[in-house]
């Protein structure tokens, strides 16, 4: 018995078992081998890893096998080897626990609980391995129980293959293209203006052949590498030259801005989440990301403004002609083209501005490696403001978030050509030579717009908004009326002329036309791309003062709380920002429940009076109890709920010193000298 003045003595119980053995989950019996696509290499492996599922800081996971590809990284478990309680929306290329060689992003290894950037060679192999990937997914790796040399063979490869330059022929692009010669193109209705009849019928759709033409001046990129086609236009215009490198923020800033929102969305466990609840709305702030959304908005809105109000063509400059000239002129047609805002209308804007465009996806992206300086998230940009309208307008749009979500996430996916080019002559030049040759001829590589390639038919329902306001189609006569009020310029944007040893974009043409329009010929011509500064105002309140037309001039809004952060795409992978049973989510199932039953009683009508049904069913069989989804489905689907503590983590750390809160006398008001 202890004296009234002794100290209780302190816990002495020491663990010997780890928390991985605590809650671990027996190894594999069976062999499990990754399904590996044509063309796709077993490069290492290692047995018993040990992943962890990270629960409310507790280490709790399962064993299995970690194998490094020419294609991805994978980890394989018994679950791997069974195709029971596959989610609905199940990516057929790339796996629950599958990360693209391109998808990777850092990758640090972990030395008595010290966190290190794992580049180059290695002299140490970590004990632990965490890697984090582009689409914010967070892998943590257990290597305790791995023998050595499986550990410096797999540590190895998975740096070397996924973090150093390389070459790109060193691409599994060409590795499965050249394994999979049979493939077909499926374009599902896109355009993919690599011929100059599609961008004839493109400049007629729009009415633009009154005053334009396409033409073959670029045949064999004699003009310029970056574009493919050509459109010749008036030698004397009126326009408006709007310079897009003084009036919004430099790629430098737009990459920095990024760099730190998305380290809000890597986290590795809810400690961590918790830790930073209190203050996350500060830190969102600080990244100054959404008001670069805001910022490029409110350009296509003083582009839209000149083109609608003004009838006046704008020419927009920047330094290399395909950054954030392919943005703003990408989103101006979004917003006055109601083709624009159907799939295969912006699949086919996609094409024209920014694959044959000439975007640079490979430097962009940083695909090979080989320098940061260039890397910069300007197409992810787009569909992040894309994003800001869809949620904003959903009747005016064919496609939902989880299109775009699924979009962003195939800008890592090394077996479609789309986005791994930096223009089209640089993918002609690196196909044509004889080395790239299959049995059966030439191979293609496949396009993303073929979505059957990664998700099934049930899949792709979720691709389509149900509340889609489809616009009636037009009499037979009246269907090549003009889209737009006024003849909008279709060619691609020009550059300034700058002193370089490269081949510029539109290099002689655009030179010709600086001079004239510095010229004093032509020079009373060119409007100033200075405005009164409530001719901006003024035009967006008159259009927000009007009712909405889903098929016409769509404006976003834009002003204070109005933008908003993408939270299917950065908080999908977080458990405790998912609402179960409620989102967007519960409504569509909803909806799609309610078509279904539409659709199944009109086809029992049809066949009362032996008619033939027509048209598909496009509705997708989800749960039917809406309160077993989550906010984030169909990416998160059912996964464990988070319990938040009574404070975050720290709020306790600033009560520490405060006096015990239970013996505060509740602060009173007497409220009756109000109520009377």
């Amino acid at each position: 018995m202890l004296g009234s003045g002794a100290k209780a003595a302190k816990p002495s119980f020491v663990s010997y078992i780890s928390p991985e053995e605590i809650h671990i989950k027996e190894p594999i019996e069976k062999e499990v081998n990754p399904r590996l696509l044509p063309g796709e290499l077993l490069l290492c492996e290692a047995s018993t890893v040990y992943k962890y599922i990270q629960e409310d800081g507790s280490n709790r996971g399962t064993y299995g096998k970690l194998v490094c590809t020419n294609f991805k990284i994978a980890f394989l478990d018994d679950d791997s080897a069974s195709d029971d309680n596959e989610p609905q929306f199940k990516n057929k290329i790339v796996g629950e626990n599958d990360i693209t060689l391109q998808c990777v992003d850092q990758i640090y290894g972990v030395y008595d609980e010290k966190k290190k950037l794992l580049t180059g060679q290695l002299r140490k192999y970590p004990e632990k391995l965490i890697i984090y990937c582009k689409d914010l997914r967070v892998f943590n790796f257990c290597l305790r129980y791995t023998k050595e040399e499986e550990v410096k063979r797999i540590v190895s490869g998975i740096v070397h293959h996924s973090q150093t330059p390389k070459l790109l022929k060193r691409l599994f692009l060409f590795s499965y293209a050249s394994a999979a010669p049979n493939n077909t193109d499926g374009r599902n209705q896109t355009v993919m203006f690599d011929t100059l009849e599609d961008w004839r019928d493109e400049l007629e759709r729009t009415k633009g052949n009154v005053k334009y033409k396409a033409v073959t001046t670029n045949e064999g990129y004699r003009v310029s590498e970056k574009i493919y086609k050509t459109i010749s236009k008036p030698p004397y215009e009126l326009l408006k030259t709007d310079d897009l490198s003084s009036s919004l923020p430099s790629l430098q800033d737009i990459q920095t801005a990024y760099m730190r929102f998305k380290q809000l969305f890597l986290i590795d466990n809810s400690t961590d989440f918790w830790a930073t609840d209190v203050k996350w709305f500060s830190l969102l702030e600080s990244t100054n990301w959404l008001e670069i959304i805001r910022r490029v908005l409110k350009k296509a809105i003083e582009v839209a403004e000149c083109l609608e109000r003004q009838h006046t063509n704008v020419l927009l400059i920047e330094e290399s002609a395909t950054d954030l000239c392919c943005v703003i002129s990408s989103l101006v047609q979004v917003m006055m083209d109601s083709y624009s805002r159907t799939k295969a209308g912006f699949q086919s804007l996609i094409q024209k501005e920014w694959v044959i465009g000439g975007h640079g996806f490979l430097d962009r992206c940083n695909h090979l490696h080989k320098s940061d300086k260039e890397e910069a998230p300007v197409f992810l940009l787009l569909l992040n403001c894309v994003w800001q309208l869809v949620q904003q307008y959903p009747p005016a749009f064919e496609f939902t978030e989880t299109y775009l979500t699924v979009l962003s996430d195939s800008l890592y996916v090394p077996i479609f050509s789309t986005f791994f080019f930096n223009s089209q002559h640089q993918k002609d030049t690196n196909t044509s030579g004889e080395s790239l040759k299959t049995q059966s001829g030439p191979f293609r590589f496949l396009t993303v717009w073929d979505w059957s390639v990664q998700f099934d038919p049930k899949a792709q329902a979720f691709l389509n908004n149900p509340l889609y306001a489809e616009k009636p189609k037009p009499d037979k006569s009246q269907r090549k009326t003009a889209r737009f009020k006024h003849q909008r310029q279709l060619s691609l944007p020009l550059t300034q002329t700058k002193s370089s040893t490269k081949r510029g974009f539109f290099r002689e043409e655009t030179d010709h036309l600086i001079k004239n329009i510095l010229g004093k010929r032509i020079g009373k011509f060119i409007n100033s791309s200075d405005e009164p500064p409530n001719s901006f105002r003024e035009f967006y309140d008159s259009w927000r003062s009007k009712p909405v037309d889903y098929h016409g001039l769509l404006l976003p809004r834009i002003d204070g709380p109005d933008i908003k952060v993408w939270a299917q795409r950065y908080l999908r992978w977080i458990p405790e920002a998912q609402l179960h049973g409620g989102g967007t989510i519960a409504t569509a199932a909803k909806i799609l429940d309610l078509m279904e039953e539409v659709q199944s009683l009109q086809v029992k009508m049809d066949e009362e009076h032996s008619q033939a049904v027509s048209g598909d069913v496009h509705s997708a069989a989800l749960l039917r109890n809406s309160a077993r989804l989550s906010s984030l489905f169909p990416f998160a689907l059912l996964q464990r709920q988070s319990i938040k503590p009574a404070l975050p983590t720290s709020t306790w750390k600033d009560l520490e010193d405060e006096d015990d809160l239970v013996k505060r006398d509740d602060e009173f008001v007497d409220l009756s000298d109000d109520m009377s």
